[in-house]
């Protein structure tokens, strides 16, 4: 699955063809100087319900907006009380189930991100790891929802409320990986056919597999510090590799000696 992921600096640069652009014309608020900044706002730790950069494609231009991360489907009667808000789709049911299938026809996005965080369970507590594409970024598949706020009128800009769920798949394929899933991946081969609407749910389905198999056997895993499983903490420290070679059962780290990215 991918319960939480990281936005760095570096991200919209690793991943031009999506996000370089429309990252350039991206302003944020740096939370402790209160300076505006252009670019992506970095999240060292981004969890469910935070807003989170997505692109999607309307009338035929691409656009970055912050998405609410917890799926609700436009039929739900509350935005904040709705349950579930589902934070992944699944691959194998995302175009049947009644929750995702009009999304998936209609309302994809991509997700992008330096790399996501996995968590070993230990007899001491719960392990996280960080997995990421060396020298590179990812870009996960998501659907989104536009539900109707039932207070504001028809032509208030803040009628729609957006919400995403990011899709996962099988993560046999995927060397660095400790969890059973994994997000589906696009490479830029596949951005536009993903986002343009044109594909039908059987293409669209084969594109997901297909692009997910070219970026799998290039993730890598590493420990990190257990600092991420509190959601409050923040930092690129986060993602610094930790080393327990004490430890008999301690997976090796992929990562090797290198630095870890930023």
């Amino acid at each position: 699955m991918c319960g939480r992921f990281v936005v760095s600096d570096t991200t919209a640069d690793l991943l031009p063809e999506l996000v370089g652009e429309l990252a350039a014309r991206t302003e944020h608020v740096d939370q402790e100087t209160g300076e505006v900044h252009a670019g992506l706002a970095p999240s060292w730790n981004v969890a469910p319900t935070d807003p989170v950069y997505a692109v999607r494609q309307r009338n035929g231009q691409r656009e970055l907006p912050q998405i609410s991360w917890g799926f609700v489907p436009s039929w739900a009667k509350d935005f904040q009380k709705q349950r579930p808000k589902p934070i992944n789709a699944r691959i194998e049911t995302v175009a049947t189930s009644g929750m995702f299938k009009r999304a998936f026809a209609t309302n994809r996005c991509i997700v992008p991100a330096l790399g996501y965080y996995e968590w070993v369970v230990r007899e001491d507590g719960k392990e996280p790891h960080f997995v990421h594409e060396p020298g590179g970024a990812l870009a996960m598949a998501g659907v989104v929802s536009a539900w109707p706020d039932p207070t504001k009128p028809e032509d208030d800009p803040d009628k729609w409320r957006l919400s995403l769920a990011i899709i996962t798949r099988d993560a046999h394929v995927a060397p660095g990986e400790v969890h059973d899933r994994m997000p589906a991946f696009l490479t830029p081969d596949g951005y536009d056919d993903w986002l343009d609407g044109s594909l039908g749910t059987d293409d669209l389905l084969a594109l997901l597999d297909h692009e997910s198999l070219a970026v799998a056997p290039g993730l890598e895993q590493y420990e990190v510090s257990r600092a991420v499983n509190n959601v409050r903490n923040q930092g690129p420290q986060l993602i610094d590799p930790v080393r327990r070679a004490d430890r008999a059962d301690e997976p090796v780290p992929l990562f090797g000696d290198k630095e870890p990215p930023v």
